[in-house]
């Protein structure tokens, strides 16, 4: 467990990734890009290590860790604008 192996870490950790995803204009290429990018990474980190062990422990600060991601991963997908704008409707 590296940085959420203390509650100061892992405050400081989620906080920094919070302002960073706030800071970002939504998009495909920007905030989407961040929390995907995000995500992967701590999916490569619940993998099993050879020596048996886990980078993210199964406890309170592991769990809270991993519903962080989910919630990212969430706010990314919900803040994508789209493409084009959308046409003017007529009256």
């Amino acid at each position: 467990m590296l940085t959420h192996d203390r509650a100061v870490g892992l405050v400081l950790g989620l906080l920094a990734s919070a302002a960073a995803v706030w800071a970002l204009p939504g998009g495909w290429s920007l905030r989407f890009a961040f929390t995907a990018g995000w995500v992967l990474v701590l999916a490569y980190l619940l993998v099993p290590r050879a020596g048996g062990g886990y980078v993210v422990g199964a406890d309170v600060r592991g769990y809270l860790l991993l519903g962080y991601g989910l919630l990212q991963t969430l706010v990314g997908i919900v803040t994508v604008r789209p493409l084009r704008p959308e046409s003017p409707r007529p009256l």
